[in-house]
């Protein structure tokens, strides 16, 4: 009988050894991240909740510069782009981008240098009447208005320009670990329950309504998080450039056309606005169908042009034609349909980060994702506030530190840990930074405390 039994009783014993580090470990790690980047990442999912559904806030405040008259036939591009030269004539053009629809305006689009980057000034230029409606400044792909550009400001640096980026790729590195540990957390001590009438007991307490009710929304909005935390990433400076590196080492990188014109081409001194009409029927005859596209005139003299699609719903048009400007021959062509698997997930998760792929739809579950996690931290500070250990508690609250618990690991477990957090600290870099600082303060707290203990006895 001893015999039969001892395998299950060594695996009961190993099973609590386990217990006795691991679950406390990660307790105390997902502790920290709610503690000390909770704030952030809250910034992070109000600012994105805001952002996603600020198009429908901007069509209502620009109202004037983004339609026209419905009535009546629009004028050449070329005649549009000389009504916008006249409001800016010391400024470069850089790109066109036609009224999408009947009573939307044309965007005529200038270097500023007094811009950031990836910024433009815009003359909106109704196609009907060549009155000039607007003169905003407009952001990247996605044509966001000064109202937006702001949002997407706050969300990605907090205003603060390239040092504030580190807020949103601490949030996004971390977001994935809380969400990953907190359902480790969640089975563990339901196993735990199980077994124990006390811990059954505990959650029919206020304390421990509490604790499922953070846990239960943690789980229902799992899967969303991931998203959130991944897609976030591939934006991010640093753990944003090792994700590039690692698409291009798999080839999985986004096709482009080649604008690069043969040597015998004719060089343009200058980017006449007469091309610009003939160079879109080019680009419509060879498959450039969508509503909303733009036109961009070549980088350089020896340089075709280029019309992409910019329509980023569903289904994605995303296709790009290079035009030769003296021939008006497509040179090459870049279609959405024969993108790599790895390059059409890429564009279709980052377009539903920001809520444009599916539209209302899309714009109110990322609302609600947002809206869940700011709970759910609003949450976790609460939990925190109520069962914050007391200053004659300190002795107590020492066994509960993170360092604590992973040295009572084996030295398999502790050697695992630090490999894993070694590999996530190059991926992530901010992620890595700040896991050292978290060791650093807990080594502090944990000092503080046995002193405090040591004094008391």
């Amino acid at each position: 009988m001893t015999q039969t039994h001892a395998p299950e009783t060594r695996a009961l014993s190993d099973g609590r050894k386990t217990a006795s580090w691991f679950y406390p470990f990660l307790r105390r790690l997902h502790f920290y991240i709610g503690l000390l980047v909770g704030p952030f990442i809250f910034i992070a999912a109000f600012s994105g909740g805001l952002y996603v559904i600020s198009p429908q806030i901007e069509n209502m405040i620009y109202a004037d510069a983004l339609t026209g008259d419905a009535r009546g036939t629009p004028h050449p591009l070329a005649e549009q782009i000389k009504a916008a030269r006249k409001a800016v004539p010391d400024l470069h053009l850089t790109a066109v981008r036609p009224a999408p629809a009947p009573g939307q305006t044309t965007r005529v689009m200038f270097d500023d240098p007094s811009l950031h980057r990836y910024e433009n000034r815009a003359i909106f230029v109704d196609p009907v009447s060549l009155a000039v409606k607007g003169d905003l400044t407009v952001y990247g792909t996605s044509g966001a208005l000064p109202f937006r550009i702001q949002l997407d400001y706050l969300h990605r640096n907090l205003l603060l320009g390239e040092p504030g980026r580190i807020y949103s790729e601490l949030a996004a590195s971390w977001l994935w670990i809380a969400g990953l540990g907190g359902l480790t957390l969640w089975f563990i001590g339901r196993r735990k329950r199980r077994q124990s009438a006390a811990l059954r007991a505990t959650d029919q307490t206020e304390s421990g309504r509490r604790r499922h009710r953070h846990a239960t929304l943690g789980l229902i909005l799992l899967i969303g998080f991931l998203f959130l935390s991944v897609t976030g990433l591939t934006w991010s400076k640093w753990a944003g450039g090792r994700i590039a590196e690692l698409r291009a080492a798999l080839d999985w990188g986004t096709p482009s056309v080649n604008t690069q014109l043969s040597e015998g081409s004719q060089a343009l001194t200058s980017v006449p606005d007469a091309l610009f009409d003939p160079v879109l029927e080019a680009a419509r005859e060879a498959g450039i169908d969508a509503g909303k596209l733009e036109i961009r005139p070549g980088s350089g003299p020896d340089r075709a042009w280029k019309v992409q699609e910019i329509d980023r719903s569903w289904p994605t048009q995303v296709d790009s034609v290079a035009v030769d400007p003296h021939t008006f021959r497509v040179t090459d062509q870049a279609n959405f349909a024969d993108f790599p698997l790895a390059a059409k997930l890429t564009r279709w998760g980052i377009d539903a980060h920001m809520g444009t792929l599916f539209g209302l739809a899309n714009q109110l579950v990322m609302l609600a994702l947002a809206l869940g996690l700011c709970t759910l931290i609003v949450w976790g500070y609460r939990m925190w506030w109520v069962r914050r250990p007391l200053p004659r508690a300190a002795s107590v609250a020492s066994a509960t530190r993170l360092t604590t618990h992973w040295l009572r690991a084996p030295v398999p477990a502790r050697l695992a840990i630090v490999a894993i957090a070694a590999a996530l600290g190059w991926a992530l870099p901010v992620m890595g930074v700040s896991l050292g600082a978290f060791l650093i303060l807990d080594v502090i707290v944990m000092s503080r405390a046995n002193q405090a203990a040591s004094v008391a006895v």
